[in-house]
């Protein structure tokens, strides 16, 4: 079992996580020449894609999804709440998610859990293959309960630091988009990661890497630094997942 990142950050957001033949994308932010230039990197042809996966409705995560989707004939997993707010005509093949039931694409599990974030029903993901297990959290201003509980125990991590909290307050945003960002249905900042990966089991983690980071309000080397702390590692252990470059591929063992 594997994953890599085609980008990620607020100008497009795509995961690709696969087992055996079974390739699934989670999200699809960017244009389709784009996204085939990416895959590309990864060695990923797009018709070999088993599905899409869709976290939620917002355009760095949903954008490109229908291109891709009807160019190569890939089925769309999403929540009913996610399909309310897309305006789209026709995809080749809609699945409808529960956020809080488990389903399987050919031979991996998917269990969505929701998160708070201003979209209409968001959910994360944690993949498995029955042995090894990844999960996948961005887009969420606060930590919930729940969402400990489905990050504890994992093999590998993909985990939002989005800002530091003193660079957006001292930022160029405007008022409203800085409580927008730092709000309870927002973007985890760096010491919230923090805090949410000190409070997980992570007797298990081989792989962190650190996600949707702010252009504006952040740097790689703040977010990976709150992770270590954290983790107890060196700072240089946790990957980062960047806008251009995205992550090349991580094994799980």
């Amino acid at each position: 079992m594997r994953f890599a990142s085609l980008g990620s950050g607020s100008e497009g957001n795509a995961l690709v996580v696969e087992r055996g033949r079974t390739r699934l994308m989670v999200d699809c932010g960017f244009g389709l020449a784009d996204a085939c230039r990416r895959l590309a990197r990864l060695a990923v042809v797009p018709d070999e894609l088993s599905a899409i996966l869709v976290t939620h409705e917002h355009g760095d995560h949903l954008g490109g999804v229908a291109r891709l989707a009807l160019k190569y004939g890939l089925p769309v997993w999403l929540s009913h709440g996610t399909l309310s707010q897309w305006q789209v005509e026709r995809l080749p093949q809609v699945e409808i998610f529960d956020s809080h039931s488990l389903f399987a694409i050919e031979e991996l599990q998917v269990q969505p859990y929701p998160v708070p974030h201003d979209a209409r029903e968001p959910a994360q993901f944690v993949f498995s293959d029955g042995a090894r297990r990844l999960g996948l959290l961005t887009d969420a201003g606060s930590v919930t309960a729940h969402m400990v509980d489905m990050l504890s125990g994992l093999d590998a991590l993909v985990l939002e630091c989005n800002h530091d909290a003193g660079m957006l307050a001292g930022g160029p945003y405007p008022p409203f988009l800085k409580q927008r960002v730092g709000g309870a249905y927002g973007h985890l900042e760096n010491g919230q990661a923090e805090d949410l990966l000190k409070r997980v089991d992570q007797s298990r983690l081989q792989h962190v890497a650190a996600a949707h980071l702010s252009a504006t309000n952040n740097t790689p080397e703040l977010a990976c630094a709150a992770l270590a702390r954290a983790l107890g590692c060196a700072q240089d252990w946790v990957a980062t997942a960047r806008q251009d470059s995205g992550l090349s591929w991580r094994s799980i063992q």
